[in-house]
């Protein structure tokens, strides 16, 4: 006899997320009931990956099953927030077993890490698609915006570029990098890291935060958009990993890290007035903020771009990721 939803939501589902006290009804309910804390603001995200466009056949299905998750966890970390709650609405085009155990293992394993339970959702049929939607708290009125940046603010970002669009790259055999580096960018690609931690601690002092999922380009676009100024970024202070610079030659290097998605990082910005609080409450973190350029007036938004003190031009061929761009694959989405 063929499963259903239910068996099927019941198995793999329903006891395998982290269980949290302020979650009254879960899964099994027509509705999820969850008791947020005083004077705390709700954050809401949701992200779809769909295969084809946010990945291949070849791609593990417990890299599937984290990944649905961790780009939310990464909005919500831009949004400086703390992460409680995620449903999920799964699509497949048959029920196969062992691609299930996996997925929801590759699921279960970073909720727990986060703290976060699957609290419903829906499975249906169709083309392989995964939609997360995630809840978090923070302090009432803390939220980080995309358009607070000012001229004279620090444009910082969370962590190396251009790992995840290599580790891309050699999936499709347009690159080949050594073993010592191979798993590495496979594991920035498939197993991105959220900056839950730093999100939360930007609170207050970052003016403006994104997360660099669409390419550093256009993410730090978005707020320079915004906030209507032009973001003046120094090439060479860009944190390459010795992946990348290894791997590919000097332009080459800084075009990916300028223009590939899935990063996952953190970009925002910060008043001169908050510098040394953002070092001294980062220094803990294995992964510290680098400072990357400055925000200048311009108008209507924009990115200049110098290398080594003269300026620096993306060659052609180079361009953030675009969902409606025919053949184009990449991990995530904005």
């Amino acid at each position: 006899m063929p499963r259903d939803e239910f068996s099927l939501i019941n198995e793999y589902f329903t006891h395998r997320s982290a269980k949290r006290g302020d979650v009254a009804m879960g899964i099994g309910d027509d509705g999820a009931v969850v008791r947020p804390l005083p004077e705390h603001d709700l954050v809401i995200v949701t992200d779809t990956l769909v295969e084809g466009v946010h990945f291949d056949k070849t791609t593990p299905p417990r890299a599937i099953g984290h990944k649905s998750v961790a780009v939310n966890l990464s909005d919500l970390a831009a949004m400086g927030a703390q992460p409680c709650w995620v449903s999920l609405a799964l699509t497949l085009p048959n029920v196969d077993e062992d691609w299930l155990q996996e997925f929801s293992g590759g699921l279960d394993e970073i909720c727990s890490y986060y703290d976060c339970q699957l609290i419903g959702g829906d499975t249906t049929r169709g083309p392989l698609t995964i939609t997360v939607t995630a809840h978090g708290q923070l302090p009432s009125g803390s939220a980080i915006p995309r358009s607070g940046a000012k001229a004279g603010d620090w444009i910082y970002v969370s962590g190396s570029l251009g790992d995840a669009g290599l580790g891309l790259k050699v999936t499709q055999d347009k690159v080949s990098t050594t073993g010592r580096h191979l798993q590495q960018v496979i594991e920035r690609l498939h197993f991105p890291t959220p900056r839950v931690a730093l999100g939360q601690t930007l609170r207050g002092i970052a003016s403006s935060c994104i997360d660099v999922s669409d390419g550093l380009l256009a993410d730090l676009g978005h707020l320079m958009t915004e906030a209507g100024t032009v973001g003046q970024l120094e090439l060479d202070k860009l944190p390459l990993s010795l992946a990348l610079t290894e791997t590919l030659k000097v332009d080459e290097a800084l075009a990916l890290a300028l223009t590939a998605g899935d990063d996952y990082e953190l970009c925002f910005t910060l008043p001169e007035e908050h510098r040394g609080r953002m070092e001294t409450l980062t220094a803990h973190l294995k992964t510290r903020p680098v400072c990357i350029g400055r925000v200048a007036n311009g108008g209507q938004g924009g990115i200049q771009l110098r290398y080594q003190g003269e300026e620096w031009s993306l060659a052609d061929g180079y361009h953030s990721f675009n969902h409606f761009a025919e053949g184009e694959l990449s991990g995530e989405k904005g």
